[in-house]
């Protein structure tokens, strides 16, 4: 069978300001023309369908028809709620969903309750079971524990050994007769971060050990981090990565979905296909006066822009930036080292003069801005008259 899988679409993101719902409708209509010229038999979404758990009226529309449509082509939509997910929605709109074909699962489940899906496809015969597992927190994965019964000896360990515990009890049915597929949303240790994670949750505290997966796995369909990439591991475990670029920190990942051919006591066949609507990230540096020449050349296009300027503050620089390149979202003025502009300071004798000790403050800043200091003087001047007064 072959099962498209992707993750990590974050609808409704707002980057800087700049709302991204154009770019996510472009994105997964090429995420769901890929699933029809691919004739997926099922498509596995790892969790971060949206960006924010309170998702707008706009971003609920476009995400809950592109699951409708994929389920269109024909395929099986298996969903599972991820850490910036409305979990209690998904569970409440599951019934509705069902009906047309797709499996939402926003908090974790019995085995027998729909912790565990078994499906039998029917182009190839072959019967699909599937442990799935939304993102839990070190809050939840007791009360995860709790659904599937184990002793109260498993809730005295860490977050690691519990979540071991709750993959191990949802694939204690994996046999040999059915491809044996984890979907979960959640950190590997030993994988690399996309850049534009929450860090809160993916840090050691909520990692987990590529070992929990069981070697019966057929397939482990991982969401939560943005970069596609394999994971070490006894049973093939992948992270899709995001379709798009979510931000900055993602510029160099290569956006996309992975295509999986898998049988029953086979290897599974990963093949990444890249996914282009979105318009692209990128930070550029340089003066006002390059980075004009740069943008003039047709450098830029469309791209959003993070802009880091190699000159001196002053007041109208982002203006002068967004002037010449109007997609720059963020300006900065590149950092400056501070000890070593104290170094470089000439030494002063004696007692230096508020005006002074102001100027040579924006000196360290690689501040140049004479309004700055003459308005520095008049709050001076103010200061000392209520204080005469």
């Amino acid at each position: 069978m072959r099962l498209l899988h992707t993750g990590d679409w974050h609808v409704g993101k707002v980057l800087r300001g700049v709302a991204r719902l154009e770019e996510h409708r472009r994105v997964l209509a090429e995420v769901v023309a890929v699933a029809a010229a691919e004739a997926v038999d099922v498509v596995v979404v790892a969790g971060d369908v949206f960006e924010s758990a309170a998702p707008t009226a706009e971003a609920q529309q476009l995400a809950w028809s592109t699951l409708l449509a994929l389920r269109a082509n024909g395929a099986e939509v298996i969903v599972v709620a991820g850490n910036h997910d409305p979990a209690d929605t998904f569970d409440a709109l599951g019934p509705v969903f069902a009906g047309s074909g797709v499996t939402l699962v926003g908090r974790p489940r019995r085995p027998a309750e729909g912790g565990v899906l078994e499906r039998r496809i029917a182009r190839t015969g072959e019967l699909l079971r599937m442990a799935l597992l939304p993102f839990v927190s070190q809050r939840g994965i007791v009360k995860a524990a709790d659904l599937l019964a184990l002793d109260a000896a498993a809730h005295l360990g860490a977050y690691r050994a519990r979540y071991a515990a709750v993959i191990g009890a949802l694939c204690r049915g994996f046999a040999d007769d059915a491809v044996n597929v984890v979907v979960a949303h959640a950190t590997v240790t030993g994988s690399r971060f996309g850049g534009g994670e929450r860090e809160a949750q993916s840090v050691f505290d909520y990692s987990i050990d590529a070992l929990c997966f069981p070697p019966a796995a057929s397939y482990v369909a991982l969401g939560h981090l943005h970069r596609s990439q394999v994971v070490a591991s006894p049973c093939p475990v992948w992270y899709s990565g995001s379709p798009l670029a979510v931000d900055f920190g993602e510029a160099a990942n290569t956006p996309g979905v992975l295509v999986v051919d898998v049988a029953p006591g086979r290897p599974a066949r990963v093949r990444a296909v890249p996914i282009g609507a979105a318009r692209g990230l990128r930070e550029v540096r340089g003066t006002v006066a390059e980075l004009t020449a740069r943008a003039a050349a047709g450098e830029f296009g469309d791209d959003l822009l993070k802009v880091v300027v190699a000159e001196s503050a002053r007041a109208g620089l982002a203006d002068a930036v967004r002037a010449v390149l109007p997609h720059a979202v963020e300006v900065r003025v590149a950092p400056v080292d501070a000890e070593a502009a104290v170094a470089a300071a000439p030494p002063v004798a004696g007692r230096r003069s508020p005006q002074e000790l102001f100027a040579a403050f924006l000196a360290q800043q690689n501040v140049v801005d004479e309004r700055l200091e003459a308005l520095f003087a008049e709050l001076l001047d103010d200061e000392i008259a209520r204080e005469r007064s």
